[in-house]
């Protein structure tokens, strides 16, 4: 909790998210991130007169979905709005949205926190609308340059209650909504490309007040960790001022990520009067309680419940089924090598290890990874059977697997002699030659420094090209050195 000892913080969130749909929300102008400007465009999307706008059928859908993730209550019968302002980002002059009756209602999202603990942030709602242009302020000196490709890409908008009473709860929160959104495949979740886009209302008030107090805005924050820094900025910054006697105005900020401040943008004293009213091109949409339980059904396993699985089907422990359901690709990878394995604390670890390690050198995703699950399972399966032990097939079967993923586990094994030994006379052998060479050891370890043993494993792994049975070897060397 955000707070000193006079006041706290109280924020609440409104999220845009892009939904990744093939088309525009109200035509079938394409949806790419990227192109050149101006070329994603249409009479439709630039508002020319005698075009009428239509529904986007899958839009509709993942905004069903995410509302249904989130607990929502689904409203039926929708309507929208038009939203008018004059602004260049705008060709239409107004936007189309969903004012009084957004199609999902209520519902929360579970956020974790850094002390293991549980909230709950209740949602206000979530409603459709359109996006808008994008201006462009660096290539010209002059002017403002406008490029209205983004114009007409179907948005929701996640409003939050005011729960928040710290910057890392807001954090705690971005974090699993993205999750959430990429499990459902409804949005890229990236907030660098702006398809997740986020602004903070930050207002204090005094410790044990119930009352709100004069809200700020804060936009244009595009990390999430510059959300959390933002609200922190603005708490100190209220505070100095309730503090000084000053009144704290109603008012639209930006944050610099370089100084690691915001600055004033607008005053909110005067209420914009967008002057809403009905869309009257577009008809009612009406939702039957068939076309709702279709989405559901369709609706992939989310994080709670593979944590669940997880931890009760693979009986992981809950750490590490958290970090296995980080990302829906990675989750699935898992469930798959598990199909081919039941040591499944061997692939939570084979996948938590060696193959993110590679996706994360590779600033790559897992979906490119090589290497089939089917394969991955057959490493465990050597190790398990004494073939390989775990350091060689980490430091040499698994590279080679990844340079060559369609050669067989034990095909490598046998084509680069990887197959540990387990004759005792070979071990013996070993032992005895790295105890001659460690003589002087040798009585200090007698003497009480039994710690050495590492290190006398260590030479015998090494002696031995990693291919000694680690469990034999230590139990010979352990009998070795207490004669």
């Amino acid at each position: 909790m955000l707070k000193n000892d006079i006041h706290e913080v109280v924020v609440g969130l409104e999220i845009h998210a892009q939904l990744n749909t093939k088309s525009k929300a109200f035509c079938s102008d394409e949806v790419a991130f990227g192109a050149a400007p101006n070329t994603l465009v249409s009479p439709i999307s630039l508002g020319h007169p005698g075009t009428l706008p239509v529904h986007n059928r899958e839009a509709i859908n993942m905004a069903i979905m995410l509302g249904l993730a989130c607990q929502c209550d689904i409203r039926k019968y929708n309507t929208y709005s038009r939203k008018n302002y004059f602004y260049a980002d705008l060709p239409k002059g107004y936007q189309i949205t969903q004012l009084d009756t957004p199609i999902c209602n209520h519902g929360y999202v579970e956020i974790s926190l850094p002390d293991g603990s549980k909230k709950k942030i209740n949602l206000t709602r979530i409603h459709m609308e359109e996006d808008t242009g994008k201006g462009i302020h660096d290539l010209d000196i002059s002017n403002t340059l406008m490029d209205y490709n983004r114009a007409g890409t179907p948005l929701v908008e996640i409003v939050t209650e005011p729960d928040f009473r710290s910057g890392e709860e807001a954090y705690a929160f971005l974090m699993e909504v993205r999750k959430l959104v990429r499990y459902l495949n409804v949005c890229d979740g990236n907030m660098e490309e702006g398809s997740l886009r986020c602004d903070a209302n930050v207002s204090i008030r005094p410790i044990g007040s119930k009352s709100l107090g004069t809200k700020v805005e804060v936009k244009n924050m595009n990390s999430m960790s510059n959300v959390r820094k933002a609200i922190e900025f603005e708490f100190v910054r209220q505070s100095k001022m309730a503090v000084a006697g000053e009144e704290i105005f109603s008012e639209t900020r930006s944050y610099d990520a370089v100084k690691g401040t915001t600055f004033s943008m607008r005053s909110k004293e005067m209420v914009n009067d967008y002057r809403f009213f009905p869309e009257p091109d577009l008809p009612p949409l009406v939702l039957s309680d068939t076309w709702i339980e279709d989405i559901r059904a369709k609706m992939p396993a989310l994080p709670k419940e593979l944590i669940h699985r997880f931890t009760t089907q693979y009986k992981l422990g809950v750490y590490d089924a958290e970090v296995l359901t980080e990302s829906k690709e990675v989750a699935d990878y898992f469930i798959q090598v598990c199909d081919f394995t039941e040591n499944y604390k061997a692939a939570a670890n084979w996948v938590m290890g060696p193959i993110k390690g590679w996706v994360n050198n590779h600033a790559t995703t897992i979906d490119l990874f090589p290497v089939n699950p089917a394969s991955v399972a057959d490493i465990i399966s050597a190790i398990d059977q004494g073939v390989i032990n775990f350091s060689v097939a980490e430091q040499k079967l698994f590279p080679e697997l990844v340079a060559n993923p369609d050669k067989k586990v034990d095909q490598i094994i046998e084509d680069f002699n990887l197959r540990q030994t387990g004759d005792e006379d070979t071990l013996l052998q070993l032992i005895q030659e790295v105890i001659a060479e460690n003589e002087s050891k040798v009585e200090e370890y007698k003497a009480g420094k039994t710690g050495l043993m590492g290190m006398f494993m260590g030479q015998i792994m090494k002696k031995s090209g990693g291919k000694a049975d680690p469990q034999k070897t230590n139990k010979l060397l352990a009998e070795w050195l207490n004669k």
